[in-house]
């Protein structure tokens, strides 16, 4: 039986300079995310402003506003699109009366409900309980009710000791475990050295999945949803002209937590250990230079930025349809560029190899296919 979905708004605080478009995509993205995590979005707030309030993030005359409209539409939850302090946190649950959580709350709630494997469980707990340590003083009168929801999966789910040296020993045990769990992944890789390793890079919901699959002819799971893969998946490819080992990892996000990138870390050293990214980019996303910046930023703070790359622009037969609503982009002329104006111009830009690319439909995935394999016999 289907629960019914948590009606939901989301807040998002406009600093200074950032533009409208800007605040509108990552609320566009926010919406995504609590649909993700089985929630629905009745309305979006923005307010602007020069700085944040230390003590309620927001002001407190939007705070008003919106305790008004959770309490005439009966609205069970509030995310903010940026990370809040514990105290600004407490703060806003007290002035709305409902739960509050936030961006990064938001990510590691999906991250427990898509976790398959016991590894991948592992680093999902430790995230959240770093996440959690600082909140401690004010989140037990609401987690002890069980009343579970978004917000509320992995350790909130059970009961959880107010006591913090419970809390610090239980992180030192998370960590020790995928100590042990990093080493035979290190082994395992050792036995790999032979082969070349592709890892499968870009921001979530860009086809990863579906190009694996593609690649491979597995059934890796591939969904409409952030971060639907979590577990690392390696298969070997084969062909005529050479072998190689392709692996798909989690997708990048902007303003992606930290907890998640450190606790995240075995699974990240596939792309840290391969030979080649194949970066894969939706190139029917409006948004999709941001998007390729995010992730050349989270390779950087992981230590890859300095890896051979190949571009592959995904989901063409989606930038073809000419249903889609018009691009609101600042750069007007790249608004209505036509698709092979926009390969020609990344060819001609860009020193990396491109392949534009449609895995839904097949289209050029023999060429991407056969770039990885001239990368092969390049390099063996």
């Amino acid at each position: 039986m289907e629960h019914p979905r948590e009606r939901a708004v989301v807040v998002a605080l406009r600093l200074g300079e950032v533009s409208i478009r800007q605040t509108e995509e990552y609320l566009d993205e926010l919406c995504f995310l609590v649909e993700t995590a089985g929630g629905e979005v009745l309305r979006r707030f923005v307010q602007h402003a020069q700085e944040l309030n230390p003590r309620t993030y927001i002001g407190s005359g939007k705070a008003n506003e919106i305790a008004q409209y959770v309490e005439t539409e009966s609205i069970e939850l509030v995310v903010f699109d940026d990370e809040l302090r514990a105290t600004q946190q407490r703060n806003l649950e007290q002035i709305l009366k409902v739960r509050v959580v936030d961006r990064t709350g938001l990510i590691l709630d999906i991250f427990a409900a898509h976790a398959r494997t016991a590894h991948s469980r592992l680093q999902v707990e430790l995230a959240q309980y770093e996440y959690l340590l600082p909140r401690l003083a004010g989140m037990w009168t609401h987690l002890e009710r069980q009343r579970g929801g978004i917000g509320m999966r992995g350790p909130g789910e059970r009961e959880i000791e107010t006591d913090r040296r419970v809390i610090h020993n239980r992180i030192a045990k998370l960590k020790q475990e995928l100590a042990q769990v990093d080493a035979q992944f290190r082994t395992q890789r050792k036995h790999r050295d032979q082969i070349l390793r592709v890892a499968l890079v870009g921001y979530t919901n860009v086809g990863k999945s579906s190009i694996m699959n593609y690649l491979s002819g597995s059934e890796v799971l591939a969904e409409n949803k952030l971060f639907a893969t979590l577990d690392t998946t390696v298969r070997r490819i084969a062909g005529s002209r050479g072998k190689f080992l392709l692996s798909d990892t989690v997708g990048f996000i902007r303003k992606l937590p930290t907890q998640l990138v450190e606790s995240f870390k075995s699974t990240l050293d596939e792309v840290r250990e391969a030979d080649l990214l194949l970066h894969v980019i939706d190139v029917s996303h409006p948004s999709f230079l941001e998007q390729m910046a995010a992730v050349q930023n989270i390779l950087l703070e992981i230590g890859a930025g300095d890896k051979e790359q190949l571009l592959g622009f995904n989901k063409i037969d989606l930038y073809q349809n000419p249903d889609r609503e018009p691009y609101d982009l600042s750069d007007e002329a790249r608004a209505r560029q036509t698709l092979s104006e926009l390969e020609s111009s990344w060819f001609a830009k860009d020193e990396r190899r491109c392949v534009f690319v449609s895995a839904a439909q097949g289209t050029n995935m023999a060429v991407l296919r056969e770039l990885l394999f001239e990368k092969v016999a390049k390099n063996y």
